[in-house]
């Protein structure tokens, strides 16, 4: 089976070739430490998260890179309203990343470069730049003279005679940096310092780079001339990508990237996401409202990947559900394992590894799936498949005391669920609530599902999974249908 992947600068899908045999060098188009992270960045970073996870399974090698732009006008906007540093500012939102990913199990990149950490890079290859004739100084700035880029406009598909008609209107011809320019769409590399702001020295005087010259030197300074995948969302296509590939290859002469990948914009209610329009959401505020993080995962999942997606209150709740048939399905094994006949030594053995000895056909059409340009959405129909079939084999279990699919197949199931779900970043295991006591009476039971019933009804899926899973603890087992919830002792 061959890895099929739709490239932003061809516009078609090509098979993935990587430039070392074996190995995937991969760039992702990190944050801007400047605020908390909110639902567009959730989803790129668990896109690339899944991508990366999806490489390592069917056998790559992978180096992930993710950088963290720390010097910004952004940046030095807050700095300034909160009587701050640059410095401050960044490591706090650069802390709270990293607590805002782990409670989305993103796992962390091979290492977070940032501009200000790589600043000879930068300065490096402005200098080549200039001496090859693609930068040019001006009063304390330094521009890159996109004409003499033949290629630019190829990873976007614009042409430079087009975006000058339309931007005719719109040029502020008093602008001071306008008049520094050589060419309207001369873009900066470096920017002269300005009272107040932090500075470095370079050969052109005090100053600070530009946005597009920092992703360009961490990708060369951390994995060389040419990478297997660029990332990053789609509105980074232009002019940031752009810009990228006209300042590394006039420097190079090789490709930046072999493939392009960008993931799609996210909406909210229909309307794209915006503080002025008050529907701007953090990933903290919507974990803080109680929605379950592997939700969200899956909420991300279950659209492709390049496609928009549309942030409601009735998308999450679906999202919310679904969670809820993968999660049965994922702790079958911790719930009758012991009834089937499990070794637990055996079943945490098989937890841990992705080795299986034998053909597996949830295996074989999961990659067959996903291997067309990272079809999560598909990959997605064989978790449910086995999740409910191994929430009907516990059904069976609970009511007829034996299965109607024998116990080693069961095992079998549950090791590839648990194993492509994995892939997929989602887990589930059963939590044990140290405030219950043991011996919970029927009524106590009884309680706790009219409690239950009241948040699914409130649309509490947090709390009606937490409270299943303390009963579970307990070896109290709940079966919902249509009649209502059913519960027997384990």
């Amino acid at each position: 089976m061959t890895l099929i992947l739709y490239n932003t600068l061809t516009r078609r899908q090509e098979p993935f070739k990587t430039v070392e045999p074996g190995k995937v060098k991969m760039y992702y188009c990190g944050v801007t430490v400047y605020d908390y992270c909110h639902l567009g960045h959730a989803r790129a970073c668990i896109v690339w998260d899944v991508v990366r996870r999806y490489l390592q399974f069917i056998g790559y090698e992978v180096r992930y890179i993710q950088n963290f732009t720390d010097i910004d006008d952004k940046i030095l906007n807050r700095a300034c309203v909160e009587h701050s540093s640059m410095e401050a500012v960044a490591d706090r939102f650069i802390k709270a990343y990293f607590e805002d990913m782990a409670r989305l199990r993103i796992k962390e990149a091979d290492e977070y470069p940032r501009a200000t950490h790589t600043m000879n890079g930068i300065l490096r290859l402005i200098h080549d730049l200039e001496n090859k004739g693609f930068a040019y100084p001006a009063d304390g700035d330094v521009y890159y003279a996109v004409r003499q880029f033949p290629e630019y406009g190829k990873l976007s598909g614009r042409k430079l005679e087009d975006m000058q008609a339309g931007a005719s209107d719109r040029v502020n011809v008093e602008d001071p940096e306008y008049q520094k320019k050589k060419d309207p769409f001369d873009f900066a590399l470096w920017k002269a310092a300005k009272p107040g702001e932090p500075a470095w020295k370079s050969p052109w005087g005090a100053g600070r780079p530009g946005w597009h010259i920092e992703c360009s030197a961490m990708v060369r300074d951390r994995l060389g001339d040419t990478i297997d995948i660029h990332t990053g969302g789609a509105d980074l296509i232009f002019p940031h990508h752009e810009n990228e590939i006209a300042q590394s290859e006039a420097v190079t002469a090789k490709p930046l990237a072999r493939y392009w990948l960008h993931n799609g914009m996210v909406k909210v209610d229909g309307e794209k996401m915006s503080k002025s329009l008050g529907n701007f959401i953090t990933i903290r505020e919507l974990l803080d409202r109680g929605v379950d993080p592997m939700a969200v995962r899956l909420f991300v999942l279950t659209a492709q990947y390049r496609t928009p997606i549309d942030f409601t209150d009735e998308a999450i709740a679906a999202a919310t559900n679904g969670w809820h048939t993968i999660k049965e399905g994922l702790l079958f094994g911790y719930q009758y394992g012991k009834k089937l006949g499990w070794d637990l030594e055996i079943r945490n053995i098989l937890i841990a590894t992705t080795e299986f000895s034998v053909p597996n056909p949830y295996i074989e059409r999961f990659q067959q799936l996903v291997n067309d340009d990272f079809n999560f959405p598909g990959g997605l129909t064989v978790l449910f498949e086995l999740a409910k079939e191994l929430r009907r084999q516990g059904n069976i279990l609970v009511h007829q005391g034996k299965t109607e699919t024998a116990a080693l197949e069961l095992q079998s199931q549950w090791q590839t669920l648990v194993t492509l779900a994995e892939v997929l970043g989602l887990e589930a295991k059963p939590e044990v609530e140290a405030s219950l006591t043991e011996g919970l009476s029927d009524t106590e039971i009884e309680a706790k599902i009219q409690q239950r019933q009241a948040a699914r009804q409130a649309k509490n899926f947090a709390e009606s999974d937490r409270i299943r899973n303390e009963l579970l603890s307990q070896g109290i087992t709940l079966i919902d249908s249509r009649d209502g919830t059913r519960w027997h002792r384990n």
